[in-house]
């Protein structure tokens, strides 16, 4: 009964057991497909398998170098320019004083006592470091100061650096009186002979003649005024171009000095005309005043002291051979 009841539930469902080995199978199949996959592996993508993908990127360059961190600099305060601004004018003002004392300095011509070397409103340029490197030449355009010699006042005295600087500073702001000033042209040097005039009505200086055609104004005369004067020591005799109207050291000589001026009173000299533009010129010393003749030195205390350290030198030398023969003769 067993047996035949056992065949008989075999042989009534064949198809459902032949199912179930089938399913059973597959599951087998799924399960040796899962391991034999990495754990964890990412699911490949379609590109990649057809063999399309990309190389995978690299650690060091997908991750930049750091860079060291940059210390933050310290900001600087800016000034404000209202603070800054009354350096830049002290600054300022200093070296303007300090050209106007001791290099440079411009004047204006207010007279007609220069024509036509100077023409009035012309403004020149006054180089006050010259005579720091060589004395005044005759010939040259000196601006000075006229106290004590033509004006009433003090003679001017040559100050120290520092008493300079104070004067010019105190006269851009109206302090002290810097006494009239006046521009000529030097004629005469301490110790010369200035004489008016030869039989051709030339200035005469040392006995040279002046020919002075050059710069005095046109239809003037050297001089209507006769004079000859030996000029002391420290000081010259100046005269303007336009002689029939300058005021010079003609018209001053019967006061102290006989017309002449102090060197000290020389604050420089003009060498340029720098206004107007159309009168830009330099000024030279004329022609008339490198004459040969003015080269020729006096022969004065220095000339018998080189002719006596000339004459003593074979004297000495010859002394010197008389012992050194006697030397020998001894031995």
């Amino acid at each position: 009964m067993n047996d035949s009841g056992h065949q008989n539930m075999a042989d009534a469902d064949p198809g459902a057991s032949a199912q179930e080995k089938q399913q059973e199978q597959e599951k087998q199949q799924e399960q040796e497909t899962q391991g034999n996959e990495p754990a964890g592996q990412p699911d490949l993508d379609p590109a990649a398998e057809q063999g399309t993908a990309e190389p995978p990127v690299q650690a060091d360059q997908a991750r930049p170098t750091p860079r060291p961190a940059r210390r933050p600099r310290p900001r600087r305060r800016r000034r404000s320019f209202w603070l800054e601004l009354p350096i830049l004018i002290a600054v300022a003002l200093v070296l303007a004083v300090a050209i106007k004392s001791y290099a440079l300095q411009a004047f204006f011509i207010p007279s007609g006592s220069m024509e036509n070397t100077l023409e009035i409103n012309d403004r020149v340029l006054v180089n006050k470091l010259v005579y720091d490197f060589r004395g005044i030449h005759r010939g040259d355009i000196v601006v000075f100061n006229g106290d004590g010699s033509w004006d009433s006042g003090p003679e001017p005295v040559s100050q120290n650096f520092v008493a300079e600087f104070v004067s010019n500073f105190g006269s851009m702001f109206g302090f002290g009186q810097p006494g009239e000033i006046y521009v000529k042209r030097v004629i005469g040097l301490p110790g010369d002979h200035v004489a008016c005039c030869n039989a051709q009505g030339q200035i005469t200086v040392n006995g040279v003649a002046l020919s002075e055609s050059s710069y005095l104004y046109p239809g003037d005369a050297p001089s209507t005024m006769r004079f000859n004067i030996v000029v002391p020591p420290g000081r010259l005799w100046v005269m303007g171009d336009h002689r029939s109207v300058s005021d010079d050291s003609r018209g001053h000589m019967g006061e102290p000095g006989g017309g002449t001026i102090p060197e000290t009173a020389v604050l420089g000299r003009a060498f340029v005309i720098i206004w107007p533009l159309d009168r830009w010129r330099f000024l030279p010393i004329p022609a008339t005043f490198e004459q040969a003749a003015f080269s020729k030195v006096a022969a004065g205390p220095g000339l018998p002291l080189t002719l006596g350290l000339a004459g003593a030198v074979p004297i000495t030398l010859a002394q010197r051979k008389v012992r050194n023969r006697r030397g020998r003769e001894n031995r």
